[in-house]
């Protein structure tokens, strides 16, 4: 006698969810049909347009595929998730195929000095040239830390261990950090050296960055009382 009026209360709370997730997919949709309103003094470019989300730093991601060759592809949508962590979005490559049978990846940073050949890892598939970054020119070696090569051209490499891969997002735990004395200063990496080059999306080019223009948390302090 008692389970009767839970089934009916179970069975009307989940239409309701229903009935709400509904409505809620209506509003979106009915949103999306709306024509954009025009930003005073501004040009629309619309949601389908190239996002500029600058900088995007040219991200290489290393990994060995089965037969314990190197491949290297370039991403550009990639960040800093935590103090140790780093996520990148990514589609179906070669890449996350190798990095879901060895759960580990480093990750460099393509610079000045290699804009050809990193830009040759980012359009050529690891599936279809398996040994492309032999072909441009690059030499590996293994990881002491992590499943995963080292690519000897980039001076700056963080060792990564997969944390997640699901819908796209790849998360990686850095376990470890290196870099060539030639990219330092004062026993810290310095960007004038190591010259690091970002992806422009809006003029579909790379670009390297300038010299400093501000110091972090002291710029703003002529606005404090």
């Amino acid at each position: 006698m008692i389970m009767k009026p839970f089934i009916y209360l179970t069975v009307a709370a989940a239409l309701l969810v229903a009935g709400c997730r509904n409505a809620n997919n209506q509003k979106t949709d009915d949103m999306k049909n709306e024509p954009l309103k025009e930003v005073a003094g501004r040009k629309n470019f619309g949601p389908n347009h190239t996002l500029v989300t600058t900088p995007q730093p040219c991200v290489m991601i290393a990994t060995w595929d089965e037969n314990h060759n190197p491949d290297v592809m370039m991403a550009a949508w990639a960040g800093q998730y935590d103090y140790n962590k780093i996520v990148v979005s990514l589609s179906r490559h070669k890449t996350t195929e190798n990095l879901e049978k060895t759960g580990a990846f480093t990750v460099s940073f393509a610079d000045e000095r290699t804009v050809a050949e990193s830009d040759y890892l980012g359009i050529v598939s690891g599936s279809k040239v398996p040994d492309k970054v032999a072909r441009a020119g690059f030499t590996v070696t293994p990881s002491p830390n992590v499943d995963a090569p080292i690519v000897e051209q980039y001076p700056l490499t963080l060792e990564c261990k997969v944390v997640s891969w699901e819908d796209g997002i790849l998360v990686g735990e850095v376990v470890n950090q290196s870099a060539d004395e030639s990219i330092l200063t004062d026993g810290k990496v310095d960007l004038a050296k190591l010259k690091p080059i970002v992806f422009d999306a809006a003029g579909m080019c790379y670009r390297g960055i300038g010299a400093p223009v501000g110091g972090a948390w002291q710029a703003g302090k002529k606005f404090q009382d």
